[in-house]
């Protein structure tokens, strides 16, 4: 697979209390002033080192950007790496920055998806995510994008609320109704997760908050995902959804795939294959680094090949393709089935994997606590 180019757009227009992004608030001048400094920071990669077919622009909210800016971040871009000729776009919106007009320039930029932040149908549940839209304005930005002709219109949602805000069965699940009602060819559905440091994680700390107990996570997970099956909606991986093959996140399985990605802006992360490096994540101190001709990667780490094949098999057992046996062993030298015969027996026993002759793939139930049952293999060998 080609590589991926993430650009991070760090400007939201508020930020919601539970948000663990690099982001910030900032009017037109602070905006444009980033972009200047997206732009030279574009200049300083190496072009030759790279060769891309899909871009993604995240955030925060790259809709916040005006159609000049947007359309001088995509030029520089495309003149500077090679693109495919089939490169596929991707791009970040709010509901409230999306009307027909809107649309039809990020259209005319060349953006193939458009991923809205949706997150709930339900008012409330907006209220206490603290998001600037209504439900009402979340149904016609849908209704908009689909109509303005996308490759793919994806649409954003959060389940797994704490118990402090009322969350019961039917909340959800009529979101998800709704959703699949208006007919997005994906959907992206995540559980909401408290960090230290943002509104929730000081509101947790005071004890006004709490996670939703795991037990209830599996049943909200499980829930979703039936209800989402029966629709239609295929999950190729823990968080999202596809109506058909073709409609899959093309950058996003990059990430899931082990291939390289390069990323741009404050706080973006890149891989080459064997290492990984990430920007200075406060936007300030990224920008003062490229402006005054410095590299603004804040740190690196070269992955070992056991650190490799570990974040593989954490990576694989997330999606529903799960682990082509045969790749990883050309790859790492391991018999990943053999050297855990014991424990992907009794995984397979107690229904969360299925081990055929050439995968090792999870089950639903499998999927919801993929990242423990990674944790219990063996890496030998490597």
């Amino acid at each position: 697979m080609v590589a991926g180019l993430y650009v991070h757009v760090p400007f939201c227009s508020s930020i919601c209390p539970y948000c663990d992004f690099a982001v910030t608030t900032g009017g037109r001048e602070r905006r444009a002033s980033f972009v200047a400094a997206l732009l030279r920071e574009v200049e300083s990669i190496d072009p030759g080192e790279w060769s891309f077919d899909t871009v993604y622009l995240g955030g925060g909210t790259p809709s916040v950007l005006g159609q000049e800016e947007l359309e001088s971040v995509l030029q520089k871009l495309r003149s500077r790496f090679e693109l495919a000729p089939e490169t596929r776009i991707f791009l970040e919106a709010n509901p409230e920055d999306v009307d027909m007009e809107a649309c039809r320039g990020w259209r005319e930029l060349g953006v193939s998806t458009l991923s809205l932040g949706v997150q709930s149908f339900d008012d409330a549940t907006l209220r206490f995510l603290g998001r600037r839209h209504a439900a009402s304005e979340a149904r016609r930005a849908v209704e908009t994008a689909l109509d303005a002709d996308f490759e793919c219109v994806s649409v954003d949602l959060m389940y797994g609320f704490p118990a402090t805000a009322a969350e019961c069965e039917t909340t959800v699940s009529e979101s998800v109704a709704q959703a699949v009602e208006l007919g997005p060819q994906h959907l992206s559905c995540y559980q909401l997760t408290i960090h230290e440091g943002t509104a929730y994680g000081l509101a947790r700390k005071r004890g006004e908050l709490r996670e939703l107990p795991n037990d209830e996570q599996l049943v909200s997970f499980l829930r979703i995902h039936r209800q989402l099956d029966e629709a239609g909606y295929q999950a190729y991986e823990i968080s999202s959804f596809a109506r058909e093959p073709i409609f899959r996140s093309a950058h996003n399985t990059k990430y899931w795939s082990n291939v390289p990605y390069l990323g741009l802006g404050p706080s973006a992360h890149s891989f080459s294959g064997r290492e990984r490096w990430w920007n200075e994540r406060n936007l300030a101190v990224w920008q003062k680094r490229i402006e005054s001709g410095e590299s603004p990667i804040a740190s690196r780490e070269l992955l070992s090949t056991a650190d490799q094949a570990l974040e593989a098999l954490m990576l694989g057992l997330r999606t529903a393709v799960g682990i082509d046996l045969s790749l990883y062993s050309d790859r790492f030298g391991i018999d990943l089935v053999e050297s855990n015969r014991d424990l992907v027996a009794r995984l397979v026993d107690s229904g969360r994997l299925v081990c055929e002759t050439e995968f090792l793939r999870p089950t639903l139930e499998g999927m919801a606590v993929a990242d423990g049952m990674a944790a219990a293999f063996e890496i030998k060998g490597v």
